[in-house]
């Protein structure tokens, strides 16, 4: 969720060609490599993070995003990739720069360079962190309650405070579909110059607290995770970040830096401990405000993903702000996502990659935005459910029409596909009372473009 985390974790447990997963004993052959669709640059922005050198010198978003076209026409000159169709991808923070970066390629009106088609966010930072944190915390315990076994006092207090705090009135009042109209400005729990009470501020944080009371391996990016806590070959497992005695960083093994041509003088962390802003305060506005509905408008195809057991970030909350945003002229989407996300019958070619298929999920698209929740999957989709978030790709470069297709993956096999009703989608989130159905489905997804670069965040 910080600012100033490195690109190479998506590259050595999420997306690559080779994967290092948490608790496993070597890299293996990615199966699910994005590398299968398209081209991908990973890329260690902004300064300070990774193994990216300079002097940290932006104070906002803007200046960030201006940073990384200069860096992008470098690039692009450097390996005569002039006129590549170029889809922007990332998640966590990068829920802030990925939509400025592409913002600022439309405005850069330079197809030679600057040919942006599309977005691909992960559990991103768009919205407000009250939003996006407190106000469905305690939906989201409910939900997962055999993953929350607290004791009855502690749940009666947080339930007396998310309602004393404004925020269960809040839920309920504007996670419906069409939006019940704009959200405030000082919402649930704010004193009225915008902070949050303090009272309220703790809510989420102590749910936190009490989690790893009594389960000290509880994994605030994937909840269901339990003891032993897994060696990480980044360092970062989860919620702690563990090295054990005798271990070492991948990264700042020196035999690694210098067979990739990294700075030796570079010490290699995968979320620094260093501002990637001056004074450690990104100046810009949320995106969800107005980049990400200007990108959404421009490309008609953007894709905002969530892991149904992240506590990072809430898809509540992430659909809290899209029930605030307005693109394409309205406000928010207009029916309840309730669609399902379909993943192929494929092969597993070992057993150190297999994955899931069937309904992994659900997913939705409005006016060239698609919202798609995957069910069992924490904060980073590509590493806890990669056949999914292969099929995100698939469909961010027009390779399907939409989520809920039952065809095969455009790689490998032509497998026989289920051929009954699949019904609705089966990630959890889009509404406060979960145990309200819809069968409400709307369109399929608007025009996307041919495979390109994309670019990781």
């Amino acid at each position: 969720m910080q600012p100033g985390c490195s690109s190479l974790e998506g590259l050595i447990q999420e997306n690559g060609p080779f994967i290092w997963q948490s608790g496993t004993f070597l890299p293996v052959q990615n199966n699910w490599a994005w590398n299968k669709l398209s081209n991908i640059v990973y890329i260690e922005q902004p300064v300070g993070t990774g193994f990216s050198t300079g002097n940290v010198t932006a104070t906002s978003e803007e200046e960030v995003a201006q940073q990384f076209l200069s860096f992008w026409k470098n690039f692009v000159d450097t390996f005569s990739l002039q006129g590549y169709k170029i889809y922007v991808t990332g998640e966590s923070y990068a829920g802030m720069y990925c939509p400025y970066i592409a913002s600022a390629m439309i405005d850069a009106d330079d197809s030679t360079y600057y040919n942006v088609s599309g977005l691909l966010i992960y559990d991103p930072v768009i919205g407000q962190n009250d939003i996006q944190g407190n106000i469905p915390a305690v939906s989201f315990v409910d939900y997962w309650s055999g993953l929350f076994p607290f004791n009855d006092s502690f749940v009666l207090d947080i339930h007396s405070r998310a309602s004393s705090c404004g925020y269960t009135d809040y839920l309920n009042k504007y996670l419906v579909y069409p939006p019940a109209g704009q959200q405030p400005d000082i919402i649930a729990g704010q004193y009225e110059n915008g902070t949050t009470r303090p009272e309220c501020a703790d809510l989420y944080y102590d749910i936190a607290y009490a989690a790893l009371d009594v389960n000290p391996c509880w994994n605030i990016y994937q909840v269901g995770a339990t003891c032993p806590l897994p060696w990480d070959i980044l360092g970062f497992p989860g919620t702690y970040m563990y090295t054990p005695i005798g271990a070492n960083i991948y990264f700042e093994r020196e035999d690694v830096k210098k067979a990739i041509h990294a700075p030796l003088n570079v010490t290699w962390s995968e979320c620094t401990d260093s501002d990637v802003f001056l004074g450690g305060i990104d100046n810009s506005l949320a995106s969800s405000i107005n980049v990400l509905p200007k990108v959404i408008d421009a490309t008609k195809n953007v894709i905002i993903g969530h892991g149904s057991m992240d506590y990072v970030l809430i898809a509540n909350g992430t659909l809290l702000t899209i029930q605030n945003m307005t693109w394409g002229d309205q406000l928010g989407f207009r029916s309840r996502p309730t669609e399902p996300l379909y993943v192929p019958v494929h092969d597993d070619p070992s057993l150190s990659m297999m994955a899931g298929s069937g309904v992994m999920g659900t997913a939705h698209t409005e006016r060239g935005l698609t919202y798609v929740g995957v069910a069992l999957s924490g904060h980073m989709i590509p590493q806890y459910a990669p056949s999914a978030a292969y099929r995100h790709l698939e469909f961010l470069l027009g390779r399907i029409s939409n989520l809920s297709s039952i065809e095969s993956f455009t790689t490998g096999r032509n497998l026989s596909q289920y051929t009954g009703p699949t019904g609705n989608g089966n990630a959890p989130q889009g509404f406060a009372n979960v145990d309200s159905v819809s069968t409400t489905s709307t369109d399929s997804a608007g025009e996307t473009a041919n495979p390109a670069p994309v670019m990781g965040n």
